[in-house]
């Protein structure tokens, strides 16, 4: 019998005795999300209460992102040897150790260690998403594992909307308060979320968390090692495809603002602001929405065709039509939403015990974030802000052919061959 694009009727999401586990994965996916969207909120607040440049303050996303990469494959190599639940514990302690970093920041009161605080917090947050994103996938059956993690990045979307109302209501209000107090203002939202943090490290030490084996891959030759693992056809186009992703979302992110004021002279940077917060509702939206169609529909062909849909979509506003562009953007975040965890799912499906070398690899590819940003800002220096998102485009075109063509595992693939005989 040949595969169909619709599965038929919805699956079980996730096994009874794993509800407990899965919540409690799931709150870390809001807590990065909180830690990202609240540093947007105070890049330019850096600026200000540190005097530093616009040039200079780039290395708030530099501390970043250069987080995420020097951290990934020691968190892997850490997990491998020690287990998911242990990755998870180290990672909340190092969240919220540089979340309270900022208490001592506020004396110091350097821009240095302020990267420092954000550097520690990158690191805590690498071991999450290098934990959690595999660790809810295989919370559950093995043919839900995309939804599963789509459903879980769905409050990740609810991080990024709150970050933003946290920040705004406990630092931007204090405007006119003497320097050190502008500092000290900085601070308390980290002290807040790393209490929270602390918080859900404690239910984990409580919780009793299953020990989850991903089964034996082949170890024969270079098998066990990363180059083996970019040898996996699928994994290694997921690697090229995650970075492409990321590297798109980050620059949608960053010059969103920008292209408003740009392409539509009559809004301001404020009302461009307002829109790019609603754009966020469309993505966090988009990821409840496509985990509940992912109940129906292959992750992997809803993933291509939510992937052409943003190609298109990066066309229109390279057009610079006015409100067509901008409802273009926000079909674009809403599409957006479920391609990182699909991607991630897709990537380490049948990786067996080199899951966990898959996913710390998988997430070093945020790094992109780093990338797309700076080209896209040379291009608009030349040419103007619109055609700038020809970067996008590029990425997504690329995203869609992944999906169609090379997302498949070897197994699946045989296994599809075996269906129509």
């Amino acid at each position: 019998m040949s595969s169909n694009t619709i599965t038929g009727s919805p699956k079980r999401l996730v096994t009874r005795d794993f509800i407990i586990p899965f919540v409690l994965v799931t709150s870390l996916f809001f807590l990065w999300g909180v830690a990202h969207s609240l540093l947007d909120v105070l890049n330019k607040h850096f600026q200000d209460i540190l005097g530093i440049t616009r040039a200079r303050s780039g290395l708030v996303q530099a501390a970043l992102y250069g987080g995420y990469f020097v951290m990934a494959i020691p968190a892997g190599l850490f997990m491998n040897r020690l287990g998911y639940k242990k990755g998870i514990l180290t990672g909340l302690l190092l969240y919220a150790a540089g979340a309270f970093l900022f208490l001592p920041a506020t004396f110091i009161q350097t821009f240095e260690f302020t990267l420092f605080c954000l550097f520690i917090i990158a690191c805590g947050l690498t071991f999450l998403e290098t934990a959690a994103n595999p660790y809810s996938s295989v919370l559950g059956p093995k043919d839900t594992s995309e939804q599963r993690l789509t459903l879980s990045q769905s409050f990740n979307g609810l991080g990024w909307i709150i970050g933003p109302a946290l920040g705004g209501m406990l630092i931007l209000g204090g405007s006119g308060e003497a320097e050190a107090n502008k500092f000290s203002s900085m601070a308390l939202p980290y002290m807040i979320v790393g209490g929270v943090v602390l918080a859900v490290a404690f239910m984990f030490v409580i919780t009793r968390m299953p020990d989850i084996h991903e089964g034996e891959h082949d170890s024969h030759g270079d098998r066990g090692t990363y180059r083996g693992l970019l040898k996996v056809r699928h994994f290694r186009y997921a690697v090229i495809a995650q970075f492409l992703y990321v590297a798109a979302q980050t620059g949608i992110n960053s010059f969103f603002i920008n292209y408003v004021v740009e392409t539509m002279p009559d809004y301001s940077p404020e009302k461009a602001a307002y829109l790019l917060s609603l754009g966020f509702v469309f993505f966090m939206s988009g990821r409840f929405i496509g985990s509940l169609f992912m109940s129906w529909f292959r992750p992997r062909q809803m993933l291509g065709i939510y992937a052409l849909i943003n190609t298109v979509a990066m066309v229109l506003v390279i057009l610079s039509l006015g409100w067509p562009s901008l409802i273009a953007l926000y079909l674009n975040y809403f599409c957006m939403s479920i391609m990182f965890p699909t991607i991630f799912a897709l990537g380490l499906k049948d990786l067996g015990g080199m899951t966990k070398r898959g996913s710390s690899v998988l997430v070093m590819t945020i790094v992109g974030g780093a990338v797309c940003p700076i080209l896209m800002g040379r291009i608009a220096d030349v040419s103007g802000m619109a055609v700038g998102f020809v970067v996008p485009l590029i990425c997504f075109a690329f995203i869609a052919w992944y999906a169609f063509f090379r997302a498949k595992s070897i197994k699946n693939l045989k296994n599809e061959d075996h269906s129509h005989v």
